[in-house]
């Protein structure tokens, strides 16, 4: 699902002064993407990219509709194969399957554009399920982080409930405390919340801006270009599978430095 404008992308004029993101001290590179390429037949959607992101950095990625910023996002937990090019996480390749692929995806938390939670477990449930499974934590000790996570996220009263019980804004922060449940190394976010209704919009980017400001690392593909300019360390363009330009968020929202990103701005910002 595509949008073409942002219901937070008016940036208002004081959207910067609350984002202590950018003055944090970053770590080593945790995330590095080395000459990346990805065909799905004769469309080229990942061309040679090139991209490091450190550890306690919240880095999003915009750009217009079929740009491959989701396949960028998807390829670093290898939901998507590349065709060439090399993928590491802390320091280790992208294993090719197995139980090396499945230790990799708890190393690296996704939020999906819709929540995929189990419609027949609970709340509860759906964030123990993981570190019970795959971290071989206790019913006790998963359901007390699990409490904690909720909390933290907001809805920590909705423990019990199923998810078609909650609204769409609180199903996606139930899919962000069990993602954050597998103790993740760093958090991807494909579009989080371009499937919600606009007034559920800002829960969930507010959970995320808390996020940021504890210091997750954060790859975020997102229209959202208030939160772009609140929450990032640096701002990814992409167009036509390629990365144009990339920035600090007020250096690249006040002065874009290729005409690409000067022409997409103008129309985003503008609605």
């Amino acid at each position: 699902m595509d949008q073409s404008t942002s219901t937070t992308g008016q940036p208002a004029a004081d959207s910067t002064a609350d984002a202590p993101t950018s003055d944090r001290a970053l770590g080593a590179p945790l995330v590095e993407l080395s000459r990346v390429n990805k065909h799905f037949g004769a469309l080229h959607v990942l061309q040679d990219i090139d991209l490091t992101v450190r550890k306690g950095e919240v880095l999003v990625v915009i750009g217009p509709s079929g740009s491959g910023k989701s396949t960028l996002c998807r390829a670093i937990n290898r939901l998507e194969t590349i065709d060439d090019g090399t993928i590491t996480v802390d320091g280790k390749t992208l294993p090719e399957e197995g139980k090396a692929l499945a230790q990799l995806r708890a190393e690296v938390g996704m939020v999906f554009q819709s929540f995929n939670l189990f419609a027949h477990k609970t709340v509860l449930d759906n964030v123990t399920l993981g570190p019970r499974k795959v971290r071989g934590l206790s019913k006790k000790d998963a359901e007390e982080q699990a409490r904690k996570l909720l909390d933290r996220v907001g809805v920590g009263n909705q423990a019990g409930k199923m998810p078609a019980q909650l609204s769409g804004g609180q199903q996606q922060r139930v899919a962000i405390a069990r993602a954050l449940a597998m103790q993740p190394k760093v958090m991807l976010f494909d579009e989080p919340t371009s499937a919600l209704d606009p007034e559920m919009v800002n829960e969930v980017l507010d959970a995320m801006v808390a996020l940021a400001q504890e210091g997750m690392t954060m790859i975020v593909v997102t229209h959202e270009m208030g939160f772009a300019r609140k929450a990032a360390d640096r701002v990814v363009f992409m167009a036509d599978g390629q990365i144009v330009e990339e920035a600090a968020p007020e250096e690249f929202f006040t002065a874009p430095k290729s005409e690409r990103a000067r022409d997409f701005l103008s129309k985003i910002l503008t609605h």
